[in-house]
């Protein structure tokens, strides 16, 4: 495995013609174009189709994270706007579940729209819930690097954060979406299958799937697991840096179920990741197995930007089952039925799957994380692939078609 640091991603940029990027979704979910690239050869079809192209018997694993009404609009005395963009808890070694039903007050890193005008100790909204008015408080208590931390308190008090966050916010539309959310985003912003409050940004390669699609899949005895990647405002993110070593890559927070690594330990079939998300949750899993064979005894299960990259992770030459098995036993002994940790892992080009053997997709953004990871799974054809798609017509990003890669 290639050390990554040296990558220019001037490398991998391309034109992206702003009318090639899908503004609205399709009438119906499963209509969205899929291009399939496996052995070097590219073909076309639609998601409705997608079980023909899949093997049977097949893992597909889904994150299940769902996306929260992050954007939330405080209007001042003065009639100015100020808008908090929720990112995620700022006490986040805790479960998302837990604070998402934390009822009175809570604390979240946010970005804040006009900090500069904030002048007030407090800004104040009222909203309705359950036929009940209830005033939303937030307090500015800390600026840390790019973002501040904001103290959120409501009464009454009987409500949790998850119910005052969906009254009072928005659907967060990403940055390339210019245009303001309206009520059809509300769920077709969210897959069908979304469940864990908590990201603020959709998974999009979810977004295709639909109880057809399902069906098709279970008569070729595919099955489905679900994950939990919390996908934070950092996947929008652009590499700005000419080499990759001066990049930053986001992390994120992974929920996984120990029966869940225990499935994916016993699988001898293809698995399938729907989404970078779910991609970098099962590589991450692998790794942190990896760790814990190097050191049963480590106190926490982090995975840092280079540690795939540098001695001893990038020395091992463990199968998926013995990591596995080494990460279950790992949280045995500490007696974790889940594992909810940070991961920051950054996949390029050069890099060795170790879970996956396949990637279901949306096209990305030129010069992001995102498309670094395409190209890892397609060698260098990530071009032919999206030259392919910029010349028929495919529509890009979140509410644009899609490509299912079978990794060589």
């Amino acid at each position: 495995m290639n050390d990554p640091r040296h990558i220019a991603i001037a490398d991998y940029n391309y034109t992206l013609p702003e009318e090639k990027i899908a503004l609205h979704p399709l009438p119906q979910r499963d209509a969205s174009r899929l291009l399939i690239y496996r052995d070097g050869n590219i073909s076309e079809d639609i998601y409705r189709n997608i079980a023909d192209h899949i093997p049977a018997e097949s893992l597909l694993v889904f994150n299940n994270s769902k996306v929260i009404n992050a954007r939330i609009r405080f209007v001042k005395q003065t009639g100015g706007a100020i808008e908090i963009f929720c990112l995620e808890p700022h006490e986040a070694n805790n479960e998302y579940s837990s604070i998402m039903n934390r009822k009175g007050d809570v604390s979240w890193k946010c970005f804040v729209g006009g900090a500069a005008k904030w002048k007030e100790p407090a800004l104040i909204k009222k909203i309705q819930l359950q036929g009940e008015e209830v005033i939303l408080t937030a307090i500015l208590t800390e600026r840390i690097q790019d973002a501040y931390i904001i103290h959120f308190s409501w009464t009454p008090y009987m409500y949790t954060f998850a119910e005052i966050v969906e009254s009072a916010g928005d659907i967060p539309l990403p940055p390339y979406i210019k245009r303001s959310s309206d009520i059809e985003d509300k769920s077709r912003y969210q897959t069908i299958y979304a469940l864990e409050q908590g990201s603020v940004a959709a998974p999009t390669a979810g977004l295709h799937f639909t109880e057809s699609i399902f069906e098709q899949l279970a008569l070729k005895n595919i099955e489905k697991e679900y994950v939990t990647l919390h996908v934070g405002a950092g996947t929008f993110k652009p590499v700005k840096a000419d080499k990759l070593q001066e990049h930053e890559m986001h992390a994120e927070w992974i929920d996984v179920t120990i029966s869940s690594i225990q499935k994916l330990m016993a699988n001898e079939k293809d698995i399938i990741a729907v989404g970078t998300t779910s991609a970098r949750t099962l590589e991450s899993l692998y790794w942190l197995g990896v760790k814990a064979l190097l050191n049963p005894g480590m106190k926490n299960a982090e995975l840092h930007q280079w540690d795939v990259y540098e001695a001893p992770l990038i020395e091992s030459k463990f199968s998926k089952a013995e990591a596995l098995n080494a990460l279950v036993n790992w949280m045995q002994a500490n007696q974790l039925k889940r594992l909810f940790t940070q991961t920051q892992l950054l996949i390029t080009p050069g890099y060795q799957f170790r879970i996956i053997n396949a990637l279901i997709t949306n096209f990305h953004q030129p010069q992001s994380t995102l498309l670094l990871l395409v190209a890892a799974a397609t060698k260098a054809e990530w071009k032919k692939m999206y030259a392919y798609a910029l010349a028929n017509e495919f529509r890009f990003l979140s509410y644009g078609d899609g490509n299912l890669i079978f990794i060589n």
